[in-house]
């Protein structure tokens, strides 16, 4: 094993020092990262421990309405808070899909967001052919065992998928992440923290070296009564989603009056179905509406050998989760 250092940093400044040196990461709960470590996929040189950085646990209301939720809370703290179970239903059940209740218990808001994507290649080190382990190295997926594999944004260097459900869910909700860093503190809108694969597959998000998450924060709650995350998976439960929906709308009577589609298991990214959700708009739910609105979110999809089924599965997860959303299923 290769020798690692440990740091446990006394504040969130004192971490990102120590996290710009070349080779070291921050570690929360390590439920990912220590799969890395163990599986010889990831080989940090330092360690740095940010658990007992004061604050970054709390969840607390923001200003206009919103919530802002700390980059160390716990999965199953955020879950069950009162304010994001009233507030932000989508979000609860999101966080309650994923994983199982230890793992819940344990892993982070923050350290979710910084989830690996999953490949069976990526994870196996036996397998050489991986741009995300080995950048230049090729993309065994692209022939081989594919069926998790992505249909939307993938490119000629990856087709992983993102794992979290969490991020399906912020991604409806126009979630902002707060970040600290060597060059001080910024926001980044939820649909530019996680990357297409593009030419740098290496690269899952667009923090830039030494930033911290400190945050997600919600804007004030527009969907508590209107909102549902659909996970369809191998299993009942602990297994990552083939597709998953978050769905969430304002009704006026019957009719859609501002409608969130996002999608999981399908991209590199959590994906926002933005045609599917202009064509909701102003419309009632009728099977019709959904189903034609639903064929907009997979118009770009490439399937590959094994995963074609997840573009009939994909239009299905949107009509089923749109109505369930809407109280009409």
């Amino acid at each position: 094993m290769d020798a690692i250092s440990y740091e446990r940093a006394p504040d969130a400044a004192a971490a990102i020092r120590s996290a710009s040196q070349p080779g070291a990461v921050f570690i929360g709960g390590g439920t990912n990262l220590l799969d890395l470590m163990k599986g010889g996929v990831a080989r940090p040189l330092k360690l740095v421990d940010i658990t007992h950085i004061d604050g970054l646990e709390r969840i607390s209301p923001l200003p206009d309405g919103g919530l802002r939720i700390g980059a160390l809370a716990r999965n199953s703290d955020a879950a069950n808070h009162a304010w994001v179970r009233e507030r932000y239903p989508l979000l609860s059940q999101a966080l309650l899909a994923g994983a199982s209740a230890q793992l819940r218990n344990m892993a982070t808001v923050g350290g979710n967001l910084m989830q690996r994507t999953r490949c069976y290649y990526f994870y196996d080190t036996a397998f050489p052919q991986c741009n995300k382990r080995n950048p230049g190295s090729g993309c065994a997926a692209l022939e081989g065992n594919n069926r998790i594999h992505a249909i939307l944004g993938a490119s000629t260097q990856c087709i992983a998928t993102n794992p979290s459900d969490m991020s399906v869910a912020l991604a409806a909700l126009d979630a902002v992440v707060r970040v600290a860093g060597p060059r001080g503190e910024r926001a980044i809108p939820f649909s530019e923290f996680h990357r297409l694969p593009g030419e740098r597959p290496d690269l899952d998000t667009t923090l830039q070296p030494g930033e911290l998450i400190t945050s997600v924060d919600l804007p004030p709650p527009l969907f508590a009564e209107h909102s549902k995350y659909l996970k369809v998976r191998d299993r009942a439960s602990y297994a990552f989603a083939l597709v998953s929906v978050a769905a969430a709308l304002q009704m006026d009577g019957g009719t859609v009056k501002t409608a969130r589609i996002a999608l999981g298991g399908v991209a590199h990214k959590p994906w926002r179905a933005t045609e599917t959700e202009r064509m909701l708009t102003g419309q009632p739910l009728s099977r019709a509406t959904l189903q034609s609105a639903a064929a907009l979110a997979v118009r770009e999809a490439k399937p590959y050998r094994e995963n074609g089924f997840k573009v009939e599965l994909a239009q299905r997860a949107i009509v089923r989760a749109v109505e369930q959303a809407g109280g009409v299923a």
